[in-house]
């Protein structure tokens, strides 16, 4: 019999699966298949749907476990976007339901950021921000965590990926108007993406990924940045928020480690020469060193711990919960 685990990534842009086992003494095995669905798990008014998730989950699971030779799962980590404000039906439901169905005795479900936060720098002390279609930025001195922003693409994720797409989109339309601050090559690759600019409400407000749909715009926004101002200073705008974030959850002690991951690091230097520059100005006692890997990889590290009893990170109710069945 084949005992393993299963990492999981939940996020704006779908699902990502890894089954794996670990062995004994080498350190394990690792991931042995992947599964992806682009479908991200719906929210609605009890928060994350957990029915949604399992929807996907469990079938991901059952062909990654036959085609792996995984015979039993003991151990899943759920990394979920939103999981700190909206994850109770989560917590609530997963831990039965993939009990009865998979077998699993350790379920860990985990806040994105702090998956990200793994994924990057292992179990030393630090601040990651993960920015992709939304923000957050976590930190921690071992002993508990922190978070900053966060909040979703209306009250937050100050520097994000929709939050940049929208500030082009206003600047496109500013243009559109003729009111002051407008970029008229925004408004070209503006029209060019989603139609007449009369048009563009009608390409937004209904779509329910809205957030991605705002995101898609941001390399629009950092191809410009080279030849115009109102770009530029967008990309500017978000290289702070993304170093206030971190200087709010960055330990203030020793030389703390501070990663940035996620998809908008593919902006590359329209967006990462100023936030180095933003950086070095708010945290002179930190180092900024590349991420070892994302919030799958990050996943992988949890469910690893604590499949090999290894886990030493500092558990929390709302970022990083752990809940094992009683043998028997």
């Amino acid at each position: 019999m084949s005992t393993g685990f299963l990492a999981v990534d939940s996020g704006g842009s779908g699902l990502r699966v890894v089954v794996g086992t670990v062995g004994d003494g080498d350190g394990g095995h690792g991931p042995l298949g992947r599964r992806v669905s682009r479908d991200p798990v719906r929210t609605g008014a009890h928060g994350i749907d957990p029915g949604h998730l399992l929807g996907q989950l469990l079938p991901m699971a059952r062909a990654l476990t036959a085609e792996s030779g995984v015979t039993r799962i003991d151990t899943v980590v759920v990394g979920a976007a939103g999981l700190a404000t909206l994850g109770d039906a989560l917590r609530a439901e997963l831990p039965g339901v993939l009990a009865r169905e998979l077998g699993v005795r350790k379920v860990a479900l985990v806040a994105d950021a702090v998956t990200a936060y793994v994924g990057a720098l292992g179990p030393r002390a630090g601040a990651v921000v993960a920015a992709g279609t939304g923000l957050i930025a976590v930190g921690t001195d071992l002993t508990r965590w922190r978070r900053a922003d966060g909040w979703g693409h209306l009250l937050g994720d100050c520097g994000g990926g929709a939050w940049i797409g929208r500030a082009g989109l206003e600047a496109a339309l500013r243009a559109h108007d003729g009111r002051e601050g407008g970029s008229a090559p925004l408004l070209a690759r503006a029209e060019e993406r989603f139609g007449p600019a009369v048009g563009l409400p009608g390409q937004v407000y209904p779509r329910p990924d809205r957030p991605a749909v705002l995101a898609s715009f941001a390399p629009e926004v950092a191809s410009c940045a080279a030849t115009d101002p109102v770009a530029a200073e967008i990309l500017g705008a978000a290289a702070r928020h993304l170093a206030d974030s971190a200087a709010a959850v960055c330990p203030a002690a020793g030389e703390p480690l501070v990663a940035v991951t996620g998809g908008l690091t593919r902006l590359g230097d329209p967006l990462l020469v100023p936030l180095g520059d933003e950086l070095a100005k708010r945290l002179p006692q930190a180092r900024w060193t590349a991420a070892e890997g994302d919030p799958l990889d990050g996943s992988v590290r949890v469910a690893t711990a604590l499949a090999t009893g290894s886990f030493t990170l500092p558990g929390d109710d709302r970022m990083l919960w752990v809940t094992t069945a009683p043998d028997g």
